[in-house]
């Protein structure tokens, strides 16, 4: 993997993962459209991928650091329990990140399957781009839900939504916003539960792959994939900016550049493969 390859997906990665446009969906498309061929074996495939989430996660702590230390401090005063706001908020995240968790470790081995294949990552961009169109259009005009009124079902409702994004193509942050949406939440209160539902689960997949690093042999380009988590980083937080001040000022339509950007992606993916390839 040359350095310049490693830092464009870096950027990739920190704005599509926030961007609700599948990061893993354009990951597949640009690697396969530009005969980037990476083998798992190289040394430096393992340390970039995880330090590419640990930049992500960083910077979504970065940015929400106010929220996780309320919601930390409300839980040591609680002591564990749903005793107040933030620690019930806290639990909520938690109900959020267990549909995706448990249905990526019992389907790990067939989902990786779909990683790397052309075709399906562009298919399910252009269904992605139809979820954000539908969003948009059954998006209640005046909702009046706060996270106050996030319930245990409602929670749990956009987690299993969240589940959808281990498909090449659809947004981890589109369809939760989506289902946000869907249970009467405006978009910039939709965006911020996804958001902090994110951090968790990015930072999650950071930890479980660190400990293979042990085992990671030959040389490694360390200052590079350095560089990389960095810029990675960099952007999400900047996308992560971008999105919460955009979703603060749009009422209606906000998904909808996002949703004809992913079918007309997918729809020239598409194209290239059966045309032009």
């Amino acid at each position: 993997m040359r350095v310049w390859q490693m830092l464009v997906l870096a950027v990739v990665q920190g704005v599509t993962e926030l961007f609700p446009i599948s990061s893993l969906g354009h990951s597949v498309l640009i690697r396969t459209i530009l005969s980037w061929h990476f083998p798992k074996t190289s040394p430096d495939f393992l340390p970039f991928l995880v330090v590419l989430h640990v930049g992500t996660a960083s910077a979504l702590l970065l940015y929400f650091w106010r929220d996780w230390r309320d919601i930390l401090a409300g839980l040591w005063r609680a002591r564990g329990r749903a005793g107040n706001e933030q620690a019930r908020l806290f639990w909520l995240l938690v109900v959020a990140s267990v549909p995706a968790g448990l249905i990526g470790l019992l389907f790990e081995k067939k989902i990786k399957l779909l990683f790397g294949n052309l075709v399906v990552a562009a298919l399910f961009l252009m269904v992605n781009g139809i979820v954000l169109l539908i969003g948009d259009a059954l998006k209640k005009r005046r909702p009046d839900h706060t996270l106050d009124h996030m319930s245990w079902g409602k929670a749990l409702f956009i987690g299993a939504a969240q589940a959808l994004a281990l498909i090449p193509g659809m947004s981890r942050s589109g369809v939760t916003v989506v289902a946000g949406l869907h249970k009467g939440f405006d978009y910039a209160v939709a965006a911020r539960f996804s958001f902090l539902m994110a951090t968790p689960i990015i930072g999650a997949a950071a930890v479980l792959e660190i400990p293979k690093l042990f085992r990671v042999t030959g040389h490694v380009d360390l200052p590079a994939i350095l560089l990389s988590g960095l810029l990675a980083g960099l952007f999400a937080y900047l996308s992560t900016w971008i999105l919460m001040r955009y979703f603060r000022k749009q009422e209606v339509q906000a998904l909808r550049p996002f949703g004809y950007y992913c079918l007309g992606a997918g729809a020239l993916a598409l194209l290239w493969h059966f045309v032009g390839a």
